[in-house]
């Protein structure tokens, strides 16, 4: 299973965050939305889940 990758630096913030969260699909779904409610006080919703599920990107390999 490809592990996914949530990284604030690539989405707008007046914080300039530099979290990354890296995990299976639905573990860096759960900690990024917690993030985003916490840090970056957004709404937890159906919406913001799915928002951040659809902005998540495969981890790279590493050499």
């Amino acid at each position: 299973m490809t592990r996914k990758v949530a990284d604030c630096r690539h989405w707008p913030s007046e914080t300039d965050c530099t979290l990354t969260i890296t995990g299976e699909e639905d573990e860096v779904v759960r900690a990024a939305t917690e993030h985003a409610v916490s840090v970056h006080k957004h709404q937890d919703s159906p919406a913001l889940r799915e928002q951040i599920r659809e902005m998540l990107e495969d981890e790279k390999a590493s050499a």
